[in-house]
């Protein structure tokens, strides 16, 4: 076991240094130094943590390269009394990373036993400002509506007006859109006017699933 802590110390300043060459916000380095990739990935990938990578968590779906994860919070340009929207929970580590930086996160994930495993990940690590739903049929969580920022972990195609409208005026969203394989992605602010559209760069997500994105029958 310290010869895995060791490993994975090394792997992490490492990370840290490697990003640092693309993510110029302070504030999201520091968050990605002060959580534990580690805790949220199956103990089998564990020794990987902190590689530059998207690595498998089960049902399919994966957690997302540490420099995607840093792009696109980056964007959201978050200065810690934001509520934010993470559509698509995963391992939880994204939740995470968002709790250091907002002042609420809200979070919705399909898969029950991904949004359990989430849940469980970051109560042990005492995550407090976090709350995960397990999705309906609408995209994102209009209970709790309006957020500030919202994040959408997976790919769409095209900007969905189902979250776009639980986006408060003022507020900015990041959304991969393209194709089932390859998506741009886009960095949308709401204003009183409507919307404007910036592309970030090239990704690849796993669909983004329901009404107002890709039908349940791509998995098929």
């Amino acid at each position: 076991m310290p010869a895995l802590t060791d490993h994975l110390s090394r792997s992490k300043t490492a990370l840290l240094a490697e990003l640092a060459q693309d993510v110029s916000d302070l504030h999201v380095l520091e968050a990605i130094a002060r959580v534990p990739r580690e805790r949220f990935v199956p103990p089998e990938v564990r020794s990987h943590a902190y590689e530059n990578r998207p690595l498998p968590i089960g049902h399919g779906q994966t957690i997302s390269q540490p420099l995607i994860v840093a792009l696109m919070t980056q964007a959201l340009t978050l200065r810690g009394h934001e509520k934010v929207l993470e559509v698509g929970t995963g391992s939880g580590y994204q939740a995470a990373l968002l709790s250091h930086l907002a002042a609420e996160v809200v979070s919705v994930e399909r898969v029950d036993d991904l949004a359990l495993r989430a849940e469980r990940a970051l109560a042990a690590l005492q995550y407090t400002n976090v709350r995960i739903h397990v999705a309906g049929e609408t995209l994102g969580w209009p209970d709790e509506a309006p957020y500030d920022a919202i994040i959408v972990a997976a790919g769409a195609p095209k900007v969905p007006s189902e979250l776009v409208q639980q986006l408060a005026v003022g507020g900015r969203m990041v959304v991969p859109v393209g194709s089932r394989d390859l998506q741009e992605l886009v960095h949308v602010a709401r204003n009183a006017e409507g919307t404007t559209l910036r592309i970030l760069g090239s990704c690849r997500f796993v669909p983004l699933l329901g009404a107002g994105a890709w039908s349940t029958q791509v998995l098929r």
